[in-house]
């Protein structure tokens, strides 16, 4: 007994008596009662043995819920192929271009195609390097402690986004086909691009906000910026500004070959006013209904547009994106794509996993409480395709197409079913004509503007 105090003396694991430990800390007294949470008794080990070497996923997999649901929907959008952006955080472009692409391929019967996802990200880091630098020099005169100007270093740029992104850019830049500008493998694996570029965006930070006057650090930030678009082309190529392109139908057969610049193609092709035509729709319970939000920063290009979503009840949204499907129109999605997220059938459902009786223990957090705690938010942007409607007319189940690759999921779509889209589904894009006239009014009210950091910043990825 001696030479174990000893060993305990030299290893430093004594416990301090009561009177050392603060109000509010652990004292021996109540380690003893916490100590009583586990007890040895044989569930608890036979628990305790699994868990020490197979995954959480594995053992509380629902049994009851293993046989793959069912695939059939009642209404679905005309689309062809499926796109993946691999190691990088680009599923709102990839979203975006494949609502523009499924309109495309029905309108004119294609054969799968895409528009280039590099092309248009190659003017989106440039876009939010010059955002970055420029909200840089506004922020000037607030000192380097300020929360803004922190959040700002924290954040100089990523490859995550939302919708006003994908309109902002197209209407800007235009659209080319993926095989005039293809992927590279730094536009397919962005981690050590975007470093090299926060780094750089960092260094240049330091120097606007040391230049002498705001019309010298203006002066600065072209040479920044010279530099930035070096390294973006470098990365990713050079951005095209005019080509050739054959269209042929889904039969093979040429309907045209004509030479465009990005904007003339999609003035050609797609032709939509994005900025005018699209309403963005919310469902945070934690914020009222009824009301429209702008979040500040939460934008690609410094002269566009915030994120700005009107929050309604979900059975309001789910109304909207049934008209859209009823009428063959995909939509610009996001939930938390990683909620009893089963890989292997590609199902998001609520019976996936059975938490409670692996641990014991409940859940009972409501959607708004997850929210508020940050334990759930929008982090994926998808392609709502599909919807399942009983013989009422109401949702059993839904379906999107997915950016990560023909072999994810099922043939690279999700399913889920209508519980789990109540409890994690957030954004919905929308063309204004499936929208109701008393949603659209709301958006005459002014905006209630959020912080960047809010938690509906989050970008998706």
């Amino acid at each position: 007994m001696k030479r174990l105090l000893v060993l305990a003396i030299a290893l430093g694991v004594v416990w301090a008596s009561d009177a050392e430990v603060k109000d509010g800390g652990i004292d021996a007294k109540m380690l003893a009662k916490i100590r009583e949470g586990y007890t040895a008794e044989p569930a608890q080990k036979a628990i305790k043995n699994a868990l020490a070497t197979t995954s959480i996923a594995v053992l509380a997999t629902n049994g009851d819920n293993l046989a793959m649901c069912d695939t059939h929907f009642s209404h679905r959008v005309k689309t062809r192929g499926i796109t993946d952006q691999k190691s990088s955080g680009r599923c709102w472009l990839f979203t975006g271009l494949n609502v523009l692409r499924a309109k495309m391929i029905d309108k004119y019967e294609l054969s799968e195609m895409e528009f280039s996802q590099n092309y248009c990200s190659f003017y989106d880091l440039l876009e939010k390097s010059n955002l970055f630098l420029q909200a840089i020099i506004d922020t000037r005169s607030l000192a380097f402690e300020d929360r803004k100007v922190d959040w700002l270093l924290h954040n100089p740029i990523g490859d995550g986004g939302q919708f006003t992104g994908v309109s902002n850019l197209v209407m800007k830049y235009g659209l080319v086909p993926k095989e005039v500008m293809p992927e590279t493998f730094q536009s397919n694996n962005t981690r050590n691009m975007r470093m090299i570029l926060s780094l750089k965006l960092r260094e240049y930070a330091l120097a606007l906000r040391a230049a002498k006057s705001d019309k010298a650090a203006s002066a600065l930030k072209v040479e920044q910026l010279t530099e930035i678009y070096r390294l973006l082309v470098e990365c990713l190529g050079v951005p095209p500004t005019e080509f050739e392109w054959t269209l042929r139908n889904r039969r093979g057969e040429v309907v045209s070959t004509e030479r465009y610049t990005p904007k003339s193609f999609y003035d050609k092709f797609i032709g939509e006013d994005l900025e005018g035509n699209y309403i963005m729709i919310m469902n945070d319970p934690a914020r009222e209904y009824g009301k429209v939000y702008e979040i500040e920063y939460d934008r690609h290009i410094y002269d566009g547009e915030n994120w700005l979503y009107i929050n309604l009840p979900i059975e309001r949204i789910k109304e909207m994106a049934i008209a859209s499907i009823k009428d063959n129109t995909a939509m610009y999605f996001s939930c938390d794509v990683g909620k009893f997220f089963d890989r292997t059938k590609g199902t998001l459902d609520l019976a996936n996993y059975d938490y409670e009786s692996l641990f014991r223990t409940k859940f009972p957090m409501t959607k708004r409480e997850r929210v508020m705690t940050y334990a759930s938010g929008s982090s994926h942007a998808m392609t709502l395709i599909a919807v399942d409607l009983d013989e009422k007319g109401a949702p059993r189940k839904w379906m999107v197409e997915n950016s990560w690759g023909a072999k994810s999921g099922y043939k690279g779509n999700l399913i889920m079913t209508d519980e789990w889209f109540n409890e994690y589904m957030f954004r919905l894009v929308v063309e204004r004509k499936y929208v109701p006239q008393d949603v659209l009014d709301m958006l005459k009210q002014k905006p209630i503007v959020l912080p960047p950091w809010d938690p509906m910043f989050a970008p998706e990825e």
